[in-house]
């Protein structure tokens, strides 16, 4: 089985980003920073906050359902706010989501808030709401479920250092695997943290049993160079038995986000 984490940046590279997916098919696909427009046929839109102003694919959530023809698509989302056609508001759901391919029967699933709840009138005031998804797959060929849980964790404009509300947080996904795993499964919890690897939040997981396999597995960066800022760690991976793993890489080519693949074969 291979598992795909990836934040999407809301398909800025989408004539890279679709094509690498339809290439690549993974079974499991956990897919962050989507865009959800169902009120517009655009294929392009516009993102303002303040001097942040920033290319979104209208209807992202379609274009990578279009291109995975053969995976059930759940989206989840996190807030409903405005995009922009040139003057025009459009409203515009932005959220994570999770492709499934349909060899695998899903047999559970949870999905929830690790910072506030459900922003309905508005992207909100930052820190925004985060929210995180997980499925519990059965997997024939291996014969055992796999249960696996991905967020978008919460942007601090100060930056990435620890914080009560990320602390709040890393508990609160560890909880929402915790509700969706069985005793034996096979479990991994993955997404863009959007901490550094020195973090409470992966002490946290760390703590209860997971290997994060991004550091430990030696990468020196899930950022490409599409990202300019300092900081060169925002995605992580985790899973609570290493021995599971036949294969790990941080995929650098082709640059498809400003953050690189994360991809778990098990």
């Amino acid at each position: 089985m291979e598992i795909m984490c990836l934040n999407g940046w809301g398909g800025k590279l989408h004539e890279a980003l679709l094509p690498y997916l339809a290439s690549k098919a993974p079974d499991i696909l956990c897919l962050q920073e989507v865009i959800h427009s169902p009120a517009s046929q655009k294929d392009w839109l516009t993102y303002r906050d303040g001097d942040h102003i920033l290319p979104q694919r209208a209807n992202l959530f379609r274009d990578v359902s279009a291109a995975l023809p053969e995976h059930v698509a759940i989206f989840c989302p996190a807030a409903q706010g405005v995009l922009w056609d040139d003057d025009t508001s459009i409203p515009s759901q932005w959220g994570l989501a999770t492709f499934v391919h349909r060899s695998f029967p899903i047999i559970g699933q949870v999905q929830g808030f690790v910072h506030k709840d459900f922003s309905p009138v508005g992207y909100g005031d930052h820190p925004r709401s985060r929210s995180a998804h997980g499925v519990r797959i059965w997997d024939y060929d291996a014969n055992r479920a796999v249960s696996i849980t991905h967020m978008h964790g919460l942007r601090d404009l100060n930056g990435k250092m620890d914080t009560p509300e990320r602390e709040k947080q890393a508990r609160k996904l560890l909880d929402m695997s915790r509700s969706l795993a069985e005793p034996d499964d096979l479990t991994v919890i993955c997404g863009d943290f959007n901490v550094e690897p020195d973090s409470e939040t992966l002490s946290i997981l760390s703590s209860a049993g997971l290997t994060e396999l991004v550091t430990e597995r030696g990468f020196d960066s899930t950022r490409n160079t599409q990202y300019k800022k300092p900081g060169r760690f925002a995605d992580y991976m985790l899973i609570d038995c290493e021995d599971a793993v036949n294969s790990f890489d941080v995929i650098h080519d082709p640059e498809v986000s400003d953050h690189c693949p994360l991809v778990l074969k098990v």
